[in-house]
């Protein structure tokens, strides 16, 4: 190959002249150049960032004239972006982030934490199941650190994008464009309803057979919301909505008030709305049972404890969601009971299974089907054994 085609394969050096503008750009003209973008108005954005406006302005205006650039338009009811500006935006955001992250770690490990993470997941991922998932992942590693936001799953996949966060969690309908995506877990949406509603007697429902009742919606970027939407106007009719609330909870409670339907996961439901005297019918429509996904930027570039909770997630339903037999054990001579995973049944016998704080036995089941698909989750198994550990008399 050529000298010359590897030299023009490499990135361009920076000119002097780009050099010196890049020593032109500083944290704070980024800041005020964002709530600028924001509050799309000088004035708001200097209240808010606690500047003068005509410091704003001039820093606005010698950023454009030092780049040869600009970045406004400047409109009689305020500020809109040029594609130049569209552009800095983005950069910017990603700036300030991470050197948000830099001060927040580097705070942590003087404090004695090994290390953050950032994640953003949608409702159904953090009412369902992150709790259970973060609790174990907490107990195995003390020292680190997560950041939680809760946000649609379409502003999930943006803040990845825009590296917000390292993590996300979104429904597996949402766009995930040039992410990176991995399965988390599924689950089944069914409708509630007060005990004394006409549909409570169904054993299932069709969406369709809901329509002719009014229903209560989450917000309008949630995806059961969109898709129940769009699920309406593929059977040609509207859905009589009487309200939107932010959360599973507040669907519970405005149904129990009788304002109409809900629609939300089933383990929200076992959540927040079983005490509340309701029913939860399963939705029987194909639609009804989703997939969540993660999403990354790309696996390659996490950080170690990034990547350390990502191989963690992506193995969380193996090791929590299949927990459904239960064995009765006998370990140093007293009792207990053990919760087995599906996922280590594959045959009646024996298999290891591994002791937190204890070392790992063997159990001796009895009564498992010779063979379990992924149809099997959920349903109920029923096996006993005696667990005999080693070093124990």
């Amino acid at each position: 190959m050529p000298i010359s085609s590897i030299v023009t394969d490499l990135p361009r050096a920076a000119t002097p002249a780009e050099t010196a503008l890049t020593r032109r750009v500083d944290l704070t003209t980024l800041r005020l150049f964002v709530a600028v973008c924001d509050e799309q108005n000088l004035t708001r954005a200097a209240q808010r960032e606690g500047i003068a406006a005509s410091a704003v302005s001039k820093r606005m205006n010698d950023f454009e004239l030092a780049f040869g650039v600009t970045l406004f338009k400047r409109l009689a009811k305020g500020m809109a972006l040029t594609p130049a500006g569209e552009a800095l935006l983005h950069h910017a955001r990603v700036t300030l982030l991470n050197v948000e992250k830099i001060a927040v770690e580097l705070s942590e490990y003087s404090q004695g934490v090994r290390g953050h993470v950032r994640m953003l997941a949608n409702l159904s991922a953090i009412v369902q199941y992150l709790p259970e998932d973060l609790s174990a992942f907490f107990a195995a590693h003390e020292l680190l650190r997560v950041d939680l936001q809760e946000r649609p799953s379409g502003q999930v996949v943006r803040g990845i994008e825009e590296g917000a966060a390292e993590i996300g969690i979104c429904s597996a309908e949402a766009d995930s464009r040039a992410l990176e995506a991995f399965h988390y877990r599924y689950d089944n949406l069914v409708v509630v309803m007060r005990a004394d509603h006409r549909l409570a007697g169904r054993e299932t429902l069709l969406f369709t057979e809901t329509l002719d009742f009014d229903h209560i919606g989450l917000h309008t970027a949630s995806s059961i919301y969109l898709r129940s939407q769009y699920a309406a106007t593929q059977a040609g009719k509207a859905m009589r909505l009487r309200i939107n609330v932010p959360g599973f909870d507040a669907v519970c409670r405005m149904v129990q008030a009788n304002m109409g339907l809900g629609l939300i996961p089933v383990r929200a439901f076992e959540v927040v709305g079983a005490g509340m005297g309701l029913r939860a019918i399963p939705l029987r429509d194909d639609w009804g049972r989703r997939e969540l996904k993660i999403v990354v930027r790309d696996t390659a570039h996490l950080s170690a404890t990034s990547r350390l909770m990502l191989d963690y997630l992506r193995a969380a339903e193996a090791g929590s969601v299949a927990r459904i037999g239960v064995a009765q054990v006998r370990c140093a001579g007293y009792c207990t009971s053990l919760t087995i995973s599906l996922q280590n049944l594959h045959a009646a016998g024996a298999f290891r299974l591994p002791l937190r704080g204890l070392g790992s036995g063997t159990i001796h089941c009895s009564g498992v089907p010779a063979r379990m698909n992924r149809d099997a989750i959920g349903r109920p198994v029923h096996a006993s054994g005696t667990l005999h550990r080693a070093g124990v008399r």
